[in-house]
């Protein structure tokens, strides 16, 4: 059973998981890593998931605020072996939840065009892309998605 719990980016299971995201991204990326590596700092994170399996961080997720209604979605990964069990989709419904509670009205994030499965889940997820945003706005290899927020009661 996946049990899901807030923390922060200190913490050790989050920055294990994160060093693993880095190195499937500098594959899959390429010669662009480093361009979508400063977007990816730590230091402007301050809500941070961790999915476990028993006592095993497998998966992680996190937001930052993009403007005072928007939350953006950060750092989602899974490790391969916990794969294809919903996990993914299950922390960023959480994430949601939270940015839901602390009062925004959307989230939004960005992903390459290279990371078909990452498409796939936020559109299975119920996210629209849209024209990229920030400092993703003239890169070709990037997409950029959007959902609105219901409220969690």
């Amino acid at each position: 059973m996946i049990k899901i719990g807030r923390t922060s980016t200190e913490n050790p299971d989050f920055m294990k998981l994160v060093k693993q995201l880095d190195a499937d991204l500098a594959v899959t990326d390429g010669d662009e890593h480093a361009f979508y590596d400063q977007f990816n700092k730590l230091d402007a994170i301050k809500y941070v998931l961790l999915a476990f399996e028993n006592e095993t961080a497998v998966g992680c997720g996190a937001i930052k605020e993009f403007d005072a209604q928007t939350m953006e979605i950060k750092r989602m990964y899974v490790a391969p072996d916990y794969r294809g069990k919903g996990i993914a989709s299950e922390v960023l419904t959480a994430l949601e939840k939270w940015a839901a509670e602390l009062g925004y009205a959307t989230c939004i994030l960005e992903t390459g065009t290279r990371q078909s499965s990452a498409i796939r889940l936020y559109q299975k997820n119920g996210y629209q892309q849209t024209p990229n945003y920030g400092q993703y706005a003239q890169v070709q290899n990037s997409l950029c998605f959007e959902k609105k927020l219901k409220e969690w009661h």
